[in-house]
């Protein structure tokens, strides 16, 4: 599986690096989200862009795994940059019930930015 990580204090992006998301790539996309997590990242967004079809909402599932990771450790998980294609099967299988999909990476920043002050806003006024 090719994939690119950009990671940053607050979150990290993993880029899907291929034209099909399948069976033979999805165990090593949840490997990464397992390893991310253990690394101490929190928020997550999977960008999809370059991904141009999936076939089966099975394969789709592994997406599950790094929403529970994410929101088992306190942060979000987002996916981003995904075709009408895929945006089809989403819908289908309701898996847009469970996880985040924003259009760009700058509204998941921003999505990510405002959960982290929230936390601090919150944990802090607890604290007083």
């Amino acid at each position: 599986m090719k994939f690119s990580t950009d990671k940053h204090e607050k979150y990290v992006v993993l880029k899907l690096d291929e034209t099909k998301f399948t069976n033979d790539n999805t165990p090593a996309l949840k490997s990464e989200f397992i390893l991310l997590n253990t690394e101490g990242y929190r928020n997550i967004i999977l960008d999809l862009s370059a991904v141009e079809e999936c076939n089966d909402s099975q394969d789709l599932s592994s997406l599950l795994v790094g929403d529970r990771l994410c929101k088992s450790a306190g942060g979000i998980f987002l996916v981003i940059g995904v075709n009408n294609a895929i945006a089809n099967i989403i819908k289908i299988s309701n898996l847009h019930q469970s996880i985040t999909f924003v259009n760009k990476l700058d509204e998941a920043t921003d999505l990510i930015f405002m959960e982290e002050i929230e936390k601090e806003l919150l944990g802090g006024s607890k604290n007083a």
